[in-house]
């Protein structure tokens, strides 16, 4: 039984997922369907977790929108997932950022990763 569930979920993985991790701002192209037509909306934001794995795992990204905190969360794996984009890379010691929901202002960025 578990041989068959690893079968699946073989199936339904992407062969290639841009490497991103905890802390990094990314840009989530997502399709979106209205009736008979398809559009991609992009979603910027900081990666504050990604949890599970295989063709289970999740990534949650946070962002601004006029003041209010909005956090989406997608599968990595999902065919609405078009790709993800890393617009720059963060430097964070922890696999899960939630006290930046409590930050405001400068107090909620994330500090650049330097290469």
């Amino acid at each position: 039984m578990n041989e068959l569930i690893k079968a699946i979920e073989e199936g339904q993985m992407k062969e290639s997922v841009d490497a991103f991790r905890v802390g990094d701002t990314v840009r989530v192209h997502n399709k979106i369907k209205e009736g008979t037509r398809e559009r991609i909306q992009i979603f910027e934001g900081t990666v504050i977790k990604r949890q599970n794995g295989g063709a289970k795992e999740t990534f949650t990204v946070r962002k601004n929108s006029n003041g209010i905190g909005v956090e989406k969360t997608w599968p990595v794996h999902s065919p609405f997932v078009e790709k993800i984009e890393v617009v720059r890379r963060g430097k964070v010691r922890r696999a899960k950022l939630f006290y930046l929901r409590d930050r405001v202002g400068k107090a909620a960025k994330v500090k650049e990763l330097k290469k």
